[in-house]
């Protein structure tokens, strides 16, 4: 080889280098060429990704209808990387499971996240707990559920261990008196180890506690409130203390000593505890707070709410939201303003996310979600944002989450889920039917408790 002919292949691989060199530590940043850019032309731009977290894990990520990746088996989760800047149609499919779709934009140098995916089953098996059962009592701790149960002789009530689903029973109503007893109420201390049982026996209210730390040796507690309280509830600081209100004044009473306080506060319309801190509303229209350690009020709102003299209210507590249901019509407590703002109506219901930062609510045809913190990620919202979820033709019974991006949804004999993810569509998928069911969700455990035609089912595990 002559020297010129090395000079010129020695030229040449030094321009080839300082060709592609700046090209591979592009391509390595991320950059691509753009064939189609909506500009026109080509265009090199910077790619972007998908990171998607999915349940159940091992799941088929499908990017314009072609197959990528699985999720991992640890973590459910999948990064994909050097997309160009746009629209594609992901489609998640596991078998045994309804499909996930949406179209989702990938944006320059930025990853899209959906992190929250859940994979509904296309059939979830279920199996009969127990049978004759009229009615069923949750605990707080979700670990176990009181029933009412019939038969012959009567009503009676199980302690039913969600757990480990044995069942015993608690109390029966020939038990509690030789006369006919109605079944009135039932309510759970916070801590899930007592529970508050309301009945009528010859046109009389009746109160009793049970104390559940030994269900096998259960004795009821009876409790003499002096006439008729207007509403009751556990001292969540103190389970053998209970509030109740009589005649627009509240009071306390221990259950065992039988001592009752002098009125705590007067002229109330309803109220609602929080640690040691009581919320009310007064006949005024003022709203307050009781600091129960200290024994001092201060006057939250400066405007008096318009009180309507039939009409029925109600406190829901977010600390630091707060929320007013007059009948139908749902307000929040503005911290600015000093007064309650109307939010909507009508309102049949209403349910706090297991994150805190949403509520959800209903009427018979429309689901929405009322955001009560910023949402940076993801389908980003702000504080204060309403979304409609979806309306419907049918009525809708029940409704409640699933997860905090999940909702489940009962219509007649149908129970379905819905996403409340609105990038692109809110989708909704059929998960089981059951005639006119009582829906109850175990968080702890992921799966569902359906009461129906006396029968008491158990779903397998929703969220594997």
């Amino acid at each position: 080889m002559t020297k010129r002919t090395r000079t010129i292949l020695f030229y040449i691989c030094v321009f080839l280098f300082l060709l592609v060199t700046p090209l591979v530590i592009l391509y390595s940043q991320g950059y691509r060429i753009d064939l189609n850019s909506p500009a026109g032309g080509k265009k090199i731009t910077k790619t972007g990704g998908f990171f998607l977290k999915i349940e159940p894990k091992q799941a088929e990520i499908y990017i314009n209808e072609k197959l990528i990746k699985k999720t991992d088996f640890f973590f459910g989760s999948v990064l994909i990387e050097n997309l160009l800047p746009k629209k594609y149609d992901v489609s998640i499919k596991k078998e045994g499971y309804q499909d996930w779709e949406k179209n989702l934009e990938v944006k320059e140098n930025l990853v899209t996240e959906a992190k929250n995916i859940v994979l509904i089953p296309k059939s979830l098996n279920f199996q009969i707990l127990t049978e004759e059962i009229k009615d069923s009592f949750l605990a707080p701790d979700e670990r176990k559920t009181i029933l009412k149960k019939e038969n012959k002789d009567g009503w009676y009530l199980t302690l039913f261990d969600l757990e480990n689903n044995t069942e015993s029973v608690l109390t029966e109503e020939k038990s509690l008196s030789q006369k006919k007893v109605d079944f009135s109420g039932l309510q759970w201390s916070p801590d899930s180890k007592k529970i508050l049982l309301e009945i009528v026996i010859a046109k009389n209210q009746k109160y009793f506690v049970f104390e559940l730390e030994s269900p096998t040796s259960v004795s009821p507690i009876p409790i003499d409130f002096s006439g008729i309280p207007e509403k009751i509830s556990f001292d969540s600081g103190d389970s053998q203390k209970l509030f109740f209100q009589k005649e627009g004044s509240l009071f306390e009473i221990d259950y065992k000593t039988k001592i009752i306080s002098e009125p705590i506060l007067t002229d109330l319309i309803t109220y609602e505890t929080s640690g040691n801190r009581i919320f009310g509303l007064d006949i005024s229209g003022f709203f307050f707070t009781y600091d129960l350690a200290n024994k001092t009020q201060e006057k939250l709102s400066i405007e008096p709410f318009s009180v309507k003299k039939d009409a029925s209210y109600q406190i829901f507590l977010n600390l630091p939201e707060i929320f007013l249901k007059e009948n139908n019509v749902l307000f929040k407590f503005n911290y600015n303003l000093k007064s309650f703002e109307k939010i909507f109506e009508p309102v049949k219901d209403s349910k706090f996310s297991q994150d805190r930062k949403k509520l959800m609510f209903f009427n018979d045809y429309e689901i929405w979600v009322l955001y009560l913190k910023d949402i940076l990620v993801e389908f980003p919202k702000k504080a204060g944002d309403l979304q409609l979820i979806s309306r419907f033709s049918e009525k809708i019974n029940q409704a409640f989450w699933l997860t905090d991006y999940y909702l489940v949804l009962n219509f007649g004999d149908k129970i379905k889920v819905a996403e409340i993810d609105d990038r692109d569509k809110i989708q909704i998928w059929d998960l089981s039917s059951f005639k006119t069911p009582e829906i109850f969700w175990n968080q702890n455990i992921k799966e569902l408790y359906i009461l129906s035609e006396d029968n008491f089912y158990k779903s397998e595990r929703l969220i594997k």
